[in-house]
């Protein structure tokens, strides 16, 4: 499954009969997924249904859904209204002695307000239901579309993630062969240091100052972490490989990068250990602000 970048826009159109449509997606970064939905009067029944396609293809990332309908061309039918028909005819029979009962004239009935109404026709419940499944039809494509861009994102982000991980891998093994890890350089600078406080004076128990240095080297140690950040290494790697929505894992991940960083930078009695644990905290500083873009 590839990974998704949670950045993406599709549009898709088309028409229904007399009826043109269309879906325009936005889609930004988000803790969740949150669909916002703009929908044309009337068709505020399909919102449901967007909301359960939006979350079949998506789990994360903050969505706009607009949808614009318009009437390609409008059609009009005529109303008569026979009761103010009647009515004039009624007072035409009534004033039947006073004016000239000369039969009425169509352009007569036009000009007399209410009598004949001209209004847009309606379409058929068939018609609207089939326009209704082609909007939906069009959504289905859209959202494969806006898939298809977060995808082709997702991709790019996979490729600078995976560059951070080997270069965290290489600062790791770096501090590994560190020569001031080396047991025989630990003991060397060790026995400088008691050296340097025994020269001082007569009265520190020289014992008591190697137990106390054995101790200091034992909690000075970055075997641990040194371990750790080489199974995360390996973790992310896997979840790359692996895609699909991992970007909480990721950044998880990206934590327990930065924690194990922090522990070498104060465990640190060197200064190219230290120049190296900086580096690191550096470059996972970077790798999880690219996984913030992850689905």
């Amino acid at each position: 499954m590839a990974l998704q970048s949670m950045t993406g826009f599709a549009r898709h159109e088309g028409t229904t009969g007399r009826w043109r449509w269309a879906w325009e997606l936005r889609s930004v970064n988000g803790k969740g997924l949150d669909v916002r939905l703009r929908l044309p009067p009337g068709l505020e029944r399909l919102e449901n249904d967007v909301r359960r396609l939006a979350g079949e293809r998506f789990s994360r990332g903050n969505m706009q859904a607009s949808l614009s309908v318009s009437a390609g061309e409008n059609r009009f039918e005529t109303v008569l209204n026979q009761e103010a028909l009647s009515a004039v005819l009624a007072l035409r029979d009534q004033l039947g002695g006073i004016i000239d009962p000369a039969p009425l004239q169509l352009d007569t009935l036009l000009a007399i307000r209410g009598i004949i109404e001209f209004r847009e026709t309606e379409d058929s419940a068939e018609a609207l239901a089939a326009r209704d499944a082609d909007v939906m039809t069009g959504l289905t494509t859209a959202l494969s579309e806006l898939a298809k861009m977060r995808e082709h994102e997702g991709a790019a982000l996979a490729r600078i993630l995976l560059d951070h991980v080997s270069t965290i891998e290489r600062l790791t093994l770096a501090i590994e062969q560190d020569p001031s890890r080396s047991p025989q350089e630990i003991a060397a600078r060790l026995s400088a240091q008691v050296a340097l406080l025994m020269d001082g004076s007569g009265r520190l128990d020289r014992d008591r100052l190697h137990a106390e240095a054995a101790l200091l080297a034992t909690k000075a140690d970055l075997r641990e972490e040194i371990d750790r950040l080489k199974a995360h290494v390996a973790a992310a790697r896997e979840l790359l490989a692996k895609g699909g929505p991992v970007g909480r894992k990721l950044d998880f991940l990206a934590q327990e990068f930065n924690r194990e960083s922090n522990t070498i930078c104060s465990k640190s009695n060197a200064a190219a250990v230290t120049a190296a644990g900086i580096e690191l905290k550096v470059v996972i500083d970077q790798f999880r602000e690219q996984v913030q873009n992850l689905e």
